[in-house]
């Protein structure tokens, strides 16, 4: 007997992520690009999109902590991995030990990395993160000359190699900004002076998602996007690039009913059938990754066609309206929730509604939501 497909699941289309990062490397011209896989690859599966990247051309992968690479390592892939924020106390050994580049913000931090280097008998390679007015992760202009005096030594002594100069842009979704401007000439002015203590990186990047598709000339040797690989515009008021989204978000149709008019359906009854209706019972809740916060507010296309939400989202199931064009939805059926193909509903659709971005859409399916990979070599 064949096992039925999940109740709750989200497709992940690797062809979608090839197509992605081939745009993308267009867009940067000559510079390589470095494929952000942070958070699970933004809840797609980091190793399947980062073999499907690199497969596209990608040349990197970017990764928050040590953790992250260290599973892109044990996952077979050798392709060179940055990571960039930890603590102090990390485990740097591990990373020093897997040829994990490891960005240094921090005299501590640095220091850390050295130790580890000396831990584990290996030269460490190093990267500075630096602060040009983010004012969140990176070397600070206050430390920059101390944590320079201390990476020249420890370069000297064949502890670290020094890899790169990089830095994250605030206002790269507004791209004529002023700061990104003044951002550009405050990492100009960070690599001369790197340069001044005899320290030349191999490479430098600044660009995102927005800066690659939209600022040719921040560039650099490398960009670093995020989530335009996932089909997602880094400015939807712009244009799509043509990108595809790569997450599909559904479920199967759980039960499908009628109610008489004037009963109440969900949690309240925050809604009322005003005529005889017919529902749709779909098994996905907040505890699934559907906020609350959506009930009555968003539409499912199930039947070929989108439907009104009605009532309250519960933890397990939602209902939808079917109303008088019911016929043909059946038990099994599929509902998405959110998708990319044409008529259906977007991540940005939720977005918009919950006043949020698309990147905390497409990370919140969890729970008992199965992930699935379609395409690449599968």
């Amino acid at each position: 007997m064949n096992k039925p497909d999940p109740q709750v699941e989200t497709l992940v289309d690797l062809n979608a992520i090839a197509h992605n990062v081939r745009i993308l490397a267009e867009h940067a011209g000559d510079a390589a690009v470095m494929v952000v896989v942070k958070a699970d690859g933004y809840n797609h599966g980091a190793a399947e999109v980062a073999r499907a990247a690199l497969d596209a051309g990608a040349r990197e992968l970017g990764v928050t902590t040590v953790g992250e690479a260290l599973q892109l390592r044990a996952a077979g892939i050798t392709a060179p991995i940055l990571c960039w924020l930890n603590n102090s106390d990390a485990d740097f050994v591990s990373a020093v030990e897997a040829d994990i580049e490891i960005a240094t913000p921090s005299v501590a931090h640095l220091r850390a990395v050295a130790a580890a280097a000396r831990e584990a008998g290996k030269t460490a390679i190093v990267s500075l993160k630096v602060d040009t007015g983010l004012n969140r992760n990176g070397v600070s202009p206050t430390e920059y000359t101390a944590v320079l005096e201390l990476l020249k030594e420890l370069v000297a002594a064949g502890t670290v190699r020094f890899r790169a100069v990089f830095s994250h842009l605030a206002h790269a979704d507004q791209p004529h900004h002023p700061t990104i401007d003044t951002q550009r000439d405050r990492f100009l002015d960070y690599i001369a002076t790197a340069k001044e203590y005899g320290l030349e990186p191999e490479l430098v990047h600044l660009a995102n998602s927005a800066a690659t598709l939209t600022r040719p000339d921040l560039a650099f040797d490398m960009v670093r996007p995020g989530i335009a690989v996932y089909g997602l515009s880094p400015i939807p008021e712009i244009s799509d690039f043509g990108l595809r989204p790569a997450m599909t978000f559904r479920a199967r149709v759980a039960l499908v009913k009628h109610v008489a008019a004037g009963e109440g359906v969900s949690y309240g009854h925050e809604w009322i059938a005003e005529r005889e209706t017919v529902v749709a019972l779909i098994p996905a809740g907040y505890a699934d990754g559907v906020p609350r916060t959506l009930g009555g507010k968003f539409e499912v296309w199930v039947g070929g066609e989108r439907r009104p939400n009605v009532g309250r989202v519960c933890m397990d199931q939602l209902l939808v309206d079917l109303g008088d064009n019911a016929s043909g939805v059946r038990e099994g059926d599929t509902a998405v929730l959110f998708g990319g193909a044409a008529g259906e509903p977007h991540a940005q659709d939720w977005a918009d509604i919950l006043g949020t971005i698309h990147y905390e859409v497409v990370c919140a399916p969890r729970g008992r939501v199965v992930r699935r990979h379609l395409g690449g070599d599968r």
